[in-house]
């Protein structure tokens, strides 16, 4: 997925979208402008708008395409027994990209699917490239043997100190292997699923 000029896209979006987004200088930054226009008039929104922009925020944020978000909108929203979004949710977290970034073992998602699509991980035992590769309960995802002396797996302990795991994973950085243990909780308040279920509703 290419993607434009990131500050541009966080000054419109908001800075949570990409991580390069969330230093203190740039949210300093935008806190002034952000003073500066509230003496002017304020452009209102309308409500398609304010929904477009949420589900360009979820886009950007997940790194997919227009049309994958599409097919994981359809799928939510044809679930039985289940509320579209926090299907939604789910669909997006359960990816195998999104899962190594919770894990904290990239910095980034854009990081976290090149090394997916390289092969550095394991499903079960089985290597995969495949970044939007869904996760379930009971899976095991693991660093590949031969990728674990790689770079980008070395001071795995350090890194993580004080990184927080979220409830629906476990991980052990001494084998480099994670579980699912369950399904994510929606809790992101940055992003809003229900706006973006509004707009292909229409």
């Amino acid at each position: 997925m290419i993607i434009g000029a990131k500050y541009k896209i966080c000054r419109r979006l908001g800075n949570g979208v990409f991580d390069k987004c969330q230093t203190q200088k740039f949210m300093l930054s935008e806190a002034k402008k952000t003073k500066f226009a509230s003496k002017g008039r304020r452009k209102q929104v309308s409500e398609f708008g304010q929904q477009l922009n949420e589900k360009q925020k979820i886009r950007f944020s997940y790194g997919i395409t227009e049309k994958q978000l599409s097919n994981y909108v359809e799928e939510a929203t044809s679930s039985k027994g289940s509320v579209a979004s926090e299907k939604l949710f789910e669909l997006l977290e359960t990816r195998v990209d999104n899962t190594i970034y919770r894990l904290g073992l990239a910095s980034t998602r854009r990081l976290a699917r090149q090394m997916a699509s390289h092969g550095h991980f394991t499903i079960n035992g089985k290597k995969t490239n495949v970044p939007s590769y869904r996760l379930k309960a009971g899976d095991k995802v693991a660093v590949r043997e031969g990728s674990k002396s790689s770079v980008l797996f070395q001071e795995v302990n350090k890194k993580l100190e004080n990184f927080r795991t979220p409830a629906w994973l476990t991980f052990s950085a001494d084998k480099l292997e994670a579980e699912v243990k369950g399904k994510p909780k929606k809790d992101d308040a940055f992003l809003d699923f229900n706006a973006v279920l509004e707009f292909y509703s229409r």
